[in-house]
């Protein structure tokens, strides 16, 4: 059982911090977060990962003066908890199970952050807040045609299944649930007439474990009205 409070480098509208934190929630792994800007790259971030990206986690007990055991990748950190804590096992029963939890997880770090994630924290995050930029509408539409791509593939899973990979909730469900949430508060999402993601993002939005991530907010960037409520 894992009793250590760790010290998780991110920042509030990074998707894979987001599903680290909800992991770590869902595990009850108590976690004490530490804000970085990867762009910044600080000391502090890029000595934890010379790749300079979030999310960072760290062992604190080592204490202060010294690093303890760095994980680094959500991929990574993910596994670690997912093989050191008994509670609450997120890859799903048997092995047809846990390999299709870790495709979708694969398809919504990488295809849905690509298409999705990526061209809204450029353009609505960063150009807006940080470099004071105009964003390009021409890479938001593309965005926008890419979710709703995305939105009828989870329409298709969610016909099917109770929970995205299964009859279980579990890690494709958070991995999902993250990458979404930072496009829905960066008013990427277009959720009419996509009942099966909403109901399903509804049931998402209710978790304790997720609740938290839709408290935060950007300094500068307030999300849309419908982003922390329920029902919409």
């Amino acid at each position: 059982m894992v009793t250590n409070v760790w010290q998780l480098l991110q920042f509030p509208l990074c998707p894979f911090s987001r599903k680290v934190r909800v992991v770590c929630a869902e595990k009850a792994v108590p976690v004490e977060l530490l804000a970085e800007l990867p762009w910044q790259r600080s000391e502090r971030l890029t000595r934890a990962n010379p790749a300079g990206q979030t999310p960072v986690m760290i062992d604190g007990a080592a204490g202060p003066a010294q690093m303890g055991l760095t994980l680094v990748d959500s991929a990574a950190i993910c596994d670690y908890f997912e093989e050191t804590v008994e509670r609450s096992p997120l890859l799903g029963q048997g092995a047809a199970e846990r390999a299709e939890t870790r495709r979708l997880v694969a398809w919504f770090d990488h295809k849905f952050y690509s298409e999705v994630t990526t061209p809204l924290l450029s353009e609505r995050m960063y150009k807006r807040v940080f470099a004071r930029q105009a964003p390009d509408a021409t890479a938001l539409r593309l965005a926008g045609r890419a979710a709703e791509g995305h939105l009828d593939y989870l329409d298709f899973l969610l016909d099917q299944r109770r929970w995205l990979s299964g009859p279980g909730f579990g890690l494709a469900d958070i991995a999902a649930a993250a990458q979404l949430s930072v496009a829905d508060y960066l008013a990427g999402i277009d959720w009419d007439g996509h009942e099966p993601a909403r109901v399903w993002y509804m049931a998402m939005k209710s978790r304790p474990t997720f609740r938290p991530l839709l408290a935060e907010r950007m300094e500068g960037l307030p999300p849309p009205v419908h982003y922390d409520k329920l029902d919409f």
